[in-house]
């Protein structure tokens, strides 16, 4: 098929399915998520006697486009958010981050260490499951708290910073499943010394350059009084910061939100912030975040669904019970009320991109080869946790929206 004719009608269904969604009441994701999944769904039915289905969901492009998506939602989140309300609602965060990745860790390798056969690799399948369920993906839920004003809530506040955090936990739970893989056994203490110096460098950098950089950059900017030349600069930065997580073993996401977070009014004047917010919510919430959204969906493969639904009913369930009760208690315990620590518990249950990347480097390794492939739940491991991923996004997505403070 044509690019140019499939991204047309991946966005047009994305625009008809979002504001359909909207007008029964949900976020537009719902429907963009739902499009997707609905595509999934046509090309397992049809198979390669309807080849346009199948092209949606094998589509490199869209893949690449989706990563796109990724990074401008995350850009986006970063503009949007206020150092001194993340700096007011830290502490929260970090308890809130902690309990929610521990709790839903737990109980994924416990269910893995129930279920699956025994094998030479049946301790990191069984972590491997437990990551999955651990991490959040904050694309999904900071397009919901966006579309209803509260990004910068108390509530808005909590789930960003501690999404943040659950990242830099996500990075350690995925140093030992790599040393597992490649070795058998947990890393030793050093390992996770070298980590914490590399996290505390990528830090230390963007937080000096956001302070002392950014505002030297925008007056000499400002004097073309050009938003594309502003723009230019400010996606250099963005991808430069991608680049530097990445060489220090961490994910791009971090070094976009880094970018955005520091592009303020105080450092970079009013009108080219205005104008960089103005720019970058168009590509987002116009083309690359419902591409996102359709992808995530399109990644759906039914066939674990019949082969294993008990297995797949647990992986849901736990992996949406445990994010919610590990991340609310804690914003609870911390002086939210009942209704708010609800939110911040149902908003860190989505999943997303970071998952889907922790499998891929899994499946890459080959753990998914390994152990007993006549088992049904391990042959269809990638395929469940997968599904994993896609409902409990689509579930964060419903529920916020009658959790949510009015």
């Amino acid at each position: 098929m044509n690019v140019l004719l499939e991204l047309l009608i991946l966005i047009l269904l994305a625009r008809v399915f979002g504001e359909t969604a909207e007008r029964i009441g949900q976020p537009s994701a719902v429907g963009e998520l739902s499009a997707g999944v609905l595509l999934a769904a046509a090309a397992a039915l049809c198979g390669p006697s309807v080849p346009i289905f199948t092209q949606f969901t094998a589509s490199k492009t869209l893949e690449v486009i989706a990563h796109l998506g990724i990074f401008f939602l995350v850009l986006l989140a970063g503009i949007e958010s206020k150092l001194d309300e993340l700096r007011q609602n830290s502490r929260s965060a970090i308890f809130v981050a902690l309990g929610g990745a521990l709790a839903p860790l737990l109980a994924g390798v416990i269910l893995g260490w129930l279920f699956l056969p025994e094998s030479e690799v049946k301790s990191i399948q069984a972590f491997l499951i437990g990551i999955t369920m651990s991490i959040t993906s904050i694309p999904a839920t900071i397009k919901v708290l966006a579309e209803f004003e509260l990004l910068h809530s108390r509530i808005g506040q909590t789930i960003v910073g501690a999404a943040i955090v659950d990242d830099i936990l996500g990075l350690f739970f995925l140093a030992i499943l790599t040393s597992m893989i490649q070795t058998g056994h947990i890393p030793d203490p050093m390992a996770f010394i070298i980590l914490l110096g590399k996290v505390g460098i990528f830090f230390g950098i963007t937080i000096s350059l956001g302070i002392h950089v950014y505002p030297k950059v925008s007056q000499s900017l400002k004097a073309l009084k050009l938003a594309a030349v502003e723009f230019s600069a400010l996606m250099a930065v963005a991808l430069a910061y991608g680049l530097l997580a990445e060489a220090l073993g961490m994910h791009w996401i971090l070094g976009a939100f880094m970018a955005g977070l520091y592009f303020e009014p105080s450092r970079v004047g009013q009108e080219a912030y205005e104008e960089m917010k103005l720019i970058a919510t168009g590509i987002t919430q116009g083309v690359l975040g419902p591409l996102f959204f359709i992808w995530i969906g399109l990644n759906v493969a039914f066939d674990a669904v019949i082969q294993i639904p008990l297995f797949i009913l647990l992986l849901v369930v736990i992996a949406f019970v445990g994010k919610l009760i590990g991340s609310s208690l804690p914003a609870y315990w911390l002086g939210l009320n009942r209704q708010e620590a609800l939110a911040v518990g149902v908003g860190m249950s989505s999943r997303g991109a970071v998952e889907l990347v922790v499998l891929s480097i899994a499946y890459e390794a080959g753990l998914f080869a390994y152990g007993n492939n006549e088992n049904l739940i391990v042959s269809n491991l990638f395929s469940a946790l997968v599904l994993m991923v896609v409902i409990t996004t689509f579930l964060t997505l419903v529920i916020m929206r009658r959790v949510l403070p009015k």
